[in-house]
């Protein structure tokens, strides 16, 4: 633990804006579940439940690529405590929703709320490389990583407890609190940021700049590689996380204390992988080769839940499972700080996570109705999206794997060419 806790006593600057992303991670966590209750409230409506969840996702997607250009256009800094400001003023409007003909406002907020998290969000990612040194950056990444999954772990837990004890209007007033204590650290943190100007050729028009973001990426497939990471794992196992939510209800007739388990086993998972690829994977340049293997055995831990009958033993298969894909968050974020340029660094990232909402969203959608029109039991679509990503890890291998390869022998070649010029 000595890295993760040096780094945090000795950068000030990561420490606040780690602990920004801390508190406003718990005050999501609030806020959502409050969300959930008050719909429940006002309507017993499982359609309006789900809407929920999908205006989110939508909202995120399409705000992608103009937050992208917004987070390269204009200081992060300031981006971010504009964006905590505004969602603190937004949560706050959720207190007027009073029947179920006020609902039309959770959504309408959340919307726009998403909207705002599209910009906050990779304006952090992006930011890191510029608060930490090249040596700190895996071991930031990696405590972000931790964070989130103990946040996620435990949050829904006290977001749960603390909507029932305190009711809902109170929650969102902690939730609004939370941005504004984010606000406040990110105030105090110095964050370095080179903006895309016209002095260095970017294009300011926000059309031309979002396309010049796509085209960057196309010409720079040392980037493209690792930014395609994440929406190939989310391919399969966005619908293998969205069938813990069936087999917790109808296989393991655990209800909520199944699925909180199982999803608790999931955070463990995703906090303990990166700090141990890490160890067993020291080297940068086979990262990407090791993302092929990742999905496969994440498939495989995947397909052993499916057949598992203790359920020690399927907890201990979904953390293993997302011990991988946790892996593979951390090593892909780390290679696109490095290898994307600063005045791309938001458009790279808002790319990444318009690809990895969209795919997270199909994969579920197709496996919901393949269920739905009974096409597959919950058995045969566990085994076939387990079967699925595996696929997708080979596929990998075979296609994106060598092509990294090739790029670190020219990588290799070229320092070793610059170094002979350098001694003549």
């Amino acid at each position: 633990m000595n890295p993760y806790v040096n780094l945090l006593r000795r950068n000030s600057n990561y420490r606040r804006l780690w602990l920004a992303q801390i508190i406003s991670n718990f005050g999501d966590w609030f806020g959502l579940l409050a969300i959930y209750a008050v719909v429940q409230v006002y309507s017993d409506s499982e359609f309006l439940l789900g809407l929920v969840i999908v205006v989110k996702m939508l909202s995120l997607a399409l705000s992608s690529p103009i937050a992208g250009y917004l987070t390269d256009r204009f200081d992060r800094r300031r981006l971010m405590i504009l964006c905590d400001a505004v969602r603190a003023v937004l949560v706050v409007g959720f207190l007027a929703i009073r029947s179920v003909e006020t609902l039309w406002i959770a959504y309408a907020l959340t919307a726009v709320q998403m909207f705002f998290s599209a910009i906050f969000e990779p304006a952090k990612t992006s930011s890191i490389p510029n608060v930490t040194t090249a040596d700190e950056l895996v071991s930031a990444n990696i405590i972000s990583a931790a964070s989130w999954s103990i946040i996620f772990t435990t949050g829904m837990a006290i977001g749960g407890v603390m909507t029932a004890w305190l009711g809902t209007d109170r929650v969102f007033l902690l939730n609004a609190v939370s941005y504004v204590l984010s606000g406040v650290f990110i105030f105090r943190a110095v964050i370095p940021h080179q903006k895309m100007t016209a002095a260095n050729g970017s294009p300011l028009h926000p059309v031309r700049g979002i396309m010049e973001g796509f085209s960057y990426l196309i010409r720079h497939k040392e980037v493209l590689r690792p930014t395609l990471a994440k929406a190939t794992f989310s391919s399969c196992l966005g619908a293998l996380v969205y069938m813990l939510i069936l087999l917790s209800e109808e296989v393991l007739m655990m209800g909520s204390i199944g699925l909180g388990f199982l999803y608790a086993a999931r955070g463990i998972g995703t906090g303990i992988g990166p700090v141990i690829g890490r160890r067993m994977i020291p080297d940068e340049g086979k990262w990407v080769f090791s993302m092929g293997f990742f999905m496969i055995f994440s498939g495989l831990m995947y397909l052993f839940v499916g057949f598992s009958e203790p359920f020690w033993l399927m907890l201990l298969f979904v953390m293993l499972g997302h011990a991988t894909s946790g892996s593979n968050w951390v090593m892909s974020t780390v290679l696109l700080q490095r290898r994307a340029d600063d005045t791309f660094r938001g458009r790279v990232f808002s790319t990444e996570w318009l690809l990895f909402t969209l795919v997270q969203s199909l994969s579920v959608m197709l496996v919901s109705l393949l269920l739905e029109w009974n096409v597959l039991t919950l058995s045969g679509a566990m085994s076939l999206f387990s079967f699925g990503l595996m696929g997708f890890g080979v596929m990998w291998l075979f296609t994106v794997a060598p092509a990294e390869r090739k790029y670190h022998q020219t990588e290799t070649i070229s320092r070793g060419l610059g170094s002979e010029h350098t001694s003549s």
